[in-house]
């Protein structure tokens, strides 16, 4: 892990040490609201940005690595959370958005963060709410952002598909005439020298720029 990318020098010092202080953190980005946890108590400052501790009320499953291109998903539980996370599962469109989680270290016994790195990062897939006498269970399955290799993409270098990416945009216009289109570039001398004569040359100079004017105006 220690010549993972986006490691700074805190995080691999703190690799070594005799004694970590490890943590995990889940931000879960809703359209209206974003949720942030962590699995400790009190609140935790991480990029200035504040995580409500859930402690063994937040669950992760195992975060698989390999050097496989390949994606792993990942599941998180959230038990006995207060109406506003409720509110969120409930009615919020959860599918595609953004779930990140982070493996990070504490200052000895304190709340105070001494590096972050992103252990996983992806899109929610599936959101299910389980009651129980205790207060709402709410699990979340993700898939890794690898899964877009696997969608099959619906565009192609063409006039309309670029148009409904960005409309207005002319840069694939000419596209289609291209299939068909003759470009001469020289013809072989008829002196019979085995060169280009210049008659030849002056001839596909005139077809070039014919060409070049009709390529214009289309």
């Amino acid at each position: 892990m220690a010549t993972r990318q986006g490691l700074d020098s805190s995080i691999v010092n703190r690799l070594g040490a005799d004694e970590q202080a490890l943590f995990l953190a889940v931000k879960a980005e809703f359209d209206t609201d974003i949720v942030r946890v962590w699995t400790g108590i009190d609140d935790l400052t991480i990029d200035t940005e504040t995580y409500t501790g859930a402690g063994q009320l937040l669950s992760i499953s195992n975060v698989e690595e390999s050097t496989d291109l390949k994606s792993a998903g990942l599941s998180v539980g959230i038990s006995g959370m207060d109406t506003t996370v409720l509110n969120l599962a409930l009615t919020e469109n959860y599918q595609n958005r953004f779930i990140t989680l982070y493996l990070g270290y504490l200052m000895g016994k304190t709340n105070e963060v001494a590096g972050t790195l992103v252990l996983f990062k992806g899109r929610m897939t599936t959101l299910t709410v389980t009651d129980t006498p205790q207060g709402s269970n709410i699990s979340i399955n993700a898939e890794n952002r690898l899964i877009d290799l696997d969608r099959p993409s619906n565009f192609r270098y063409t006039k309309e598909s670029q148009n409904f990416l960005h409309n207005g945009d002319t840069g694939f216009n000419r596209v289609a005439s291209l299939q068909d289109k003759e470009i001469v570039w020289g013809k072989q001398s008829d002196t019979g020298s085995g060169g280009t004569g210049s008659g030849s040359n002056s001839r596909a100079a005139t077809i070039a720029r014919n060409r070049a004017e009709e390529w214009k105006k289309s």
